[in-house]
């Protein structure tokens, strides 16, 4: 029965990570009176904006149900009133996707999405160092191979969220000045005696 709940854990997770995004592309004819948008790094097309907050969304409420899952599964493994413990990031982290970044990502409004998130990808950091911090304490009531697993997951999460930031222009990252490297004369063979044996 564990691992039958392990695996539809695992499965729900799975889909919820794996992320298609369709490219929309928009073209006008040369003679057109109507100019094609000038995309700025804070504004996104109407269908990429909506395929974002859906993606997005599914990736969120997904990874607050492997939080909750992977509390729940170390729990059935050492139920105790000491090892309740588990449930305390598990049951924020959900509870912070689920309530706050969840609705700002669906929302539809570019500066929410852009909101919900950084607040998403804030949360998979402290869940991921919960999860490191347990596997690193001496002791565990539990096996530790679920609380890796959702470590793994918690990684997972960083990247998609931090992903959709970057690639979907909420956040620019900062180009860096074009360094002049020195030139190093290579000998491309000039000065080779191609004479030896003739």
């Amino acid at each position: 029965m564990k691992s039958v709940a392990f695996l539809l854990i695992w499965a729900q997770s799975v889909s919820a990570f794996s992320t298609i995004k369709p490219v929309v592309a928009r073209s006008t004819p040369k003679n057109s009176l109507v100019t094609p948008p000038v995309s700025s790094s804070t504004s996104l097309n109407v269908a990429d904006l909506d395929t974002v907050a859906l993606v997005a969304g599914q990736e969120n409420y997904g990874f607050a149900a492997v939080a909750l899952g992977e509390a729940l599964w170390s729990f059935a493994q050492a139920p105790s009133f000491s090892n309740a413990k588990v449930f305390i990031p598990a049951a924020i982290a959900a509870g912070v996707l689920g309530a706050v970044s969840g609705p700002m990502i669906t929302s539809g409004d570019a500066s929410t999405v852009a909101l919900g998130l950084e607040v998403a990808t804030g949360v998979t950091v402290l869940l991921g160092a919960s999860y490191l911090a347990r596997l690193l304490a001496p002791f565990s009531p539990s096996p530790k191979e679920i609380t890796f697993l959702g470590l793994l997951f918690a990684i997972a999460g960083f990247i998609a969220f931090s992903q959709n930031l970057v690639v979907d222009g909420f956040v620019t990252l900062p180009n860096l000045p074009s360094i002049p490297l020195p030139q190093i004369p290579l000998g491309l063979g000039e000065d080779i005696d191609t004479s030896y044996g003739l």
